[in-house]
């Protein structure tokens, strides 16, 4: 939770530019379905389909997957094989290098925290705890996002202040209530201290004049990162296998697009293109002031970057504060605050099923916990002050 600032003073603007068209697109979407369905209530009530058992759903809507397919990959587009940075080349040699930086804890003051202490790649990316545990016990003020497909995001952490995955890498470490490194100079005397390392950063970045360097720790990491991606059920049925999805998730997919969740959850991250307010329609009960923490703008004051939905199904609990165990406890959270709408328990059932399909899968090989280069005779003690 580094504070390093920047200001994105052009994602601000395309945020608003972002949603207004998004939002425009639902309304032609939505009327459009309201004219065409019959299974529409209008009154709010539970219509005949809705009462439908989900597994039903799909055939009493009538759904066409293969019109289904094309509506979905217009919104969500297709997921990479990884996601690429112009200016940090992805090689296997600093990917192997990111693999071993993330698992290192004496990157932190104590050699008790790393990257994996809140991002638990076998856990999908996150530790399942409201707010982290860092040095010395101590707990951070916001919930740990998965690192999972975070490198398609606009930007990074709950308030975007992180331009990028590679940026991002270098907050935690220095961040006191982290990995409580006391300064950048610091981290790379621990890894210079460390005899296995120098091997490791000189195949990762050949011919650089000094290859252990705080930003090419970052850059390591960061290129390991871009490589968790996630794919799922979802993007099966995207390339065209109807038997991706069940019936159950077929009607989920539909109800997904047609009350609105689309306005924020599009792309291929199913979310993190964009920064929207948390209680668009209704002011939602937080203190947490957002964006408007960095950018010091009125307009920003509980506006958050909306988190992909891919593997949410296992990454509770949700929201920037954890303050919300049950999934089906947040669609109903959603509907409410952001899109002002009834939701019938119908369509949330319908709906987690259809989240359900986004639970990817991850490259065991890729996230193995690797063996660490043994400490030298210079590498400084654990300090647990």
């Amino acid at each position: 939770m580094s504070r390093s600032e920047e200001s994105h003073d052009s994602r601000i603007a395309m945020r608003w530019g972002v949603f207004s068209a998004v939002s425009i697109m639902m309304a032609l979407l939505v009327s459009c379905g309201a004219e065409e369905r019959s299974d529409v209530a209008t009154d709010g009530s539970e219509s005949a389909t809705e009462a439908a058992e989900p597994e039903t759903q799909a055939a009493a809507l009538g759904l066409d997957r293969s019109a289904l397919r094309e509506r979905a990959k217009a919104i969500f587009g297709t997921l990479p094989a990884e996601a690429a940075n112009p200016n940090n080349a992805i090689t296997p040699a600093k990917v192997e290098l990111g693999r071993v930086l993330y698992y290192e804890p004496r990157l932190s003051k104590n050699h008790d925290v790393s990257c994996n202490t809140c991002h638990l790649l076998d856990r999908h990316g996150v530790d399942g705890k409201p707010t982290s545990t860092g040095h010395r016990e101590q707990v951070g003020g916001r919930n740990a996002p998965t690192v999972y497909n975070a490198a398609l995001h606009i930007a990074q952490f709950w308030d975007g202040r992180a331009a990028d995955v590679e940026e991002q890498a270098k907050g935690p470490v220095l961040n006191p209530i982290e990995m409580a490194m006391p300064s950048e100079a610091a981290a790379v005397a621990v890894l210079e201290s460390i005899p296995g390392y120098a091997p490791l950063f000189e195949a990762a970045f050949p011919g650089a004049e000094k290859p252990i360097s705080y930003d090419n720790m970052a850059n390591a990491i960061g290129a390991f990162e871009r490589k968790l991606l996630t794919p799922s059920p979802f993007d099966a049925f995207l390339s065209g296998d109807d038997d991706a999805l069940s019936d159950e998730q077929l009607a989920g997919l539909d109800r997904f697009i047609s009350v609105g969740c689309i306005a924020c959850h599009q792309g291929p991250a199913i979310g993190g293109g964009l920064y929207q307010k948390l209680g668009v329609i209704k002011p939602y009960p937080t203190e947490d002031p957002g964006r408007k923490e960095i950018t010091g703008d009125e307009a920003d004051l509980r506006v958050f970057k909306v988190p992909s939905l891919r593997n949410i199904a296992k990454t509770g609990p949700y929201l920037h504060d954890g303050s919300i165990q049950d999934l089906d406890q947040m669609v109903r959270v959603m509907a409410e605050y952001q899109l002002g709408i009834p939701i019938e328990d119908s369509q949330v059932k319908a709906i987690i099923a259809f989240l359900g399909s986004l639970t990817g899968e991850v490259d065991q090989e890729l996230i193995a916990m690797p063996e660490l280069p043994p400490s030298g005779p210079n590498t400084p003690a654990p300090d647990p002050s």
